[in-house]
């Protein structure tokens, strides 16, 4: 049983929220970019092998720009400047065939309600989903759990955010833009080291869902359970 109110509650949403197995997703997502962009000359092996760099670049981000520019600045470092005229075409793909991912998630009938009650708990609710996605990519994933952009007061996607998890400068950002005490806020994440170990060092109270656990390292001292057990424990 919740039994302290909080500032803020802060949901990660992939293996959190939308229930999937990560490795999977990302293969089949990947599949799917490759199937749309080919034809820009884009070749699936050197495709997949640019995006993690361009991830890479946004997990290192300082905050001195925001994750976007500093993926698309890793991605031209590999095709050359011409895609920059192609990021039309990538946005496009995750309001449209990104949708096919969907069939590599899982299903959360308890996810609205989560959301329902982090609102009566706290006076801001926050999706900290890894922001190494465009806000298109993020708001899809949203509609497949019945949730929205506007279920919560602030989103983390690229365009927005200059840190990314394992980062603890990610939650200080976030409590910093929020206006709220850091100690004063519960993070709920599956995965050990980005959601709750990093959580925790900026201050912040964790709560892991153990139904798409991913333990990077060993287990920390926190709460935990599955979702459901959440709902409980939020009820």
């Amino acid at each position: 049983m919740l039994v302290k109110k909080y500032e803020a509650v802060l949901f990660d949403l992939d293996g959190t929220l939308l229930p999937m197995d990560y490795d999977g997703f990302i293969k089949g997502y990947l599949g799917l970019l490759c199937q749309k962009v080919g034809y820009l000359g884009y070749g699936a092996k050197e495709l997949v092998g640019a995006m993690w760099q361009g991830v890479g670049a946004m997990v290192k981000n300082d905050g001195t720009m925001t994750n976007c520019d500093a993926f698309w600045k890793a991605f031209a470092g590999v095709f050359g400047d011409k895609v920059y005229e192609d990021i039309p075409v990538f946005d496009k793909f995750y309001t449209e065939e990104f949708h096919g991912a969907k069939a590599f998630t899982g299903e959360n009938p308890l996810a609205l309600k989560a959301v329902e009650l982090a609102r009566k708990a706290a006076d801001k609710v926050v999706l900290a989903t890894n922001p190494i996605f465009p806000s298109q990519a993020t708001s899809s994933r949203l509609s497949w759990i019945g949730l929205s952009y506007g279920d919560f007061d602030f989103v983390t996607d690229y365009y927005n955010s200059g840190y990314c998890k394992p980062s603890p400068k990610y939650y200080v950002d976030i409590a910093q833009k929020m206006g709220v005490d850091a100690t004063k806020c519960l993070m709920v994440g599956n995965n050990t080291e980005e959601d709750i170990v990093a959580a925790a060092a900026a201050g912040m109270d964790t709560y892991l869902i153990t139904d798409c656990l991913l333990c990077e390292k060993e287990m920390p001292e926190c709460k935990k359970g599955t979702f459901a057990e959440f709902i409980e424990f939020m009820s």
